[in-house]
């Protein structure tokens, strides 16, 4: 009489075809969450500049253009620029602020934005200090861009907003971020007073 069952090499077989199906899931799972987490890191990579990029282009499309009583203030060489614009005051539908702001790459590589209140008359008490706020880290440095009169320049002398500001942030060596240049312009017009 013969009796049923699986022989050691039957048995020993299918064994080793479940190791390799767990090893085939185990190498899926693991090539899942390795993409996961680069997939993660590029969306945050991509937020943060992408802020950065809004951020500008709303101080830029902002600048105060002044009045006759008070001209305006825009300042730039190419790495750094400073002009007066618009902030809101804790959010988008509340009024806004005049500040004095300024970006350029500080010296731990960090971009930065520093901004204090536009004083509305001559200051009988010291200023309080300007506040700074890092955008982004591991900055090179800026190359500014000022285009008026057909032509772009490294610097404005007059202290008269361009036509359009262009922004490259470059990043330090072996960074692998980029970036396309920041190109806004001022959307304000100059008041009658």
């Amino acid at each position: 009489m013969r009796q049923s069952g699986f022989t050691l090499l039957e048995v020993l077989a299918a064994l080793l075809v479940l190791a390799m199906l767990i090893l085939a899931l185990n190498q899926g799972a693991r090539f899942g969450f390795t993409a996961w987490g680069t997939q993660a890191r590029v969306i945050a990579a991509h937020d943060e500049l992408d802020a950065v990029d809004r951020t500008v282009r709303r101080l830029v499309q902002q600048i105060d253009p002044g009045t006759r009583d008070e001209p305006e203030e825009f300042t730039g060489d190419a790495h750094s620029v400073s002009f007066t614009t618009l902030f809101p005051a804790t959010g988008a539908a509340l009024p806004t602020h005049r500040v004095q702001v300024g970006l350029g790459v500080d010296s731990a590589h960090r971009l930065v934005l520093r901004w204090s209140l536009h004083p509305h008359a001559e200051r009988l008490t010291k200023p309080a200090p300007p506040q700074t706020t890092t955008l982004l880290d591991d900055v090179d440095h800026l190359d500014m861009g000022y285009w008026r009169g057909g032509v772009w320049s490294s610097r404005i002398d007059d202290k008269s907003a361009p036509d359009l500001l262009r922004l490259r942030i470059v990043f330090r060596r072996g960074d692998p971020r980029h970036w396309p240049d920041i190109v806004a312009a001022p959307v304000r017009e100059a008041s009658a007073e």
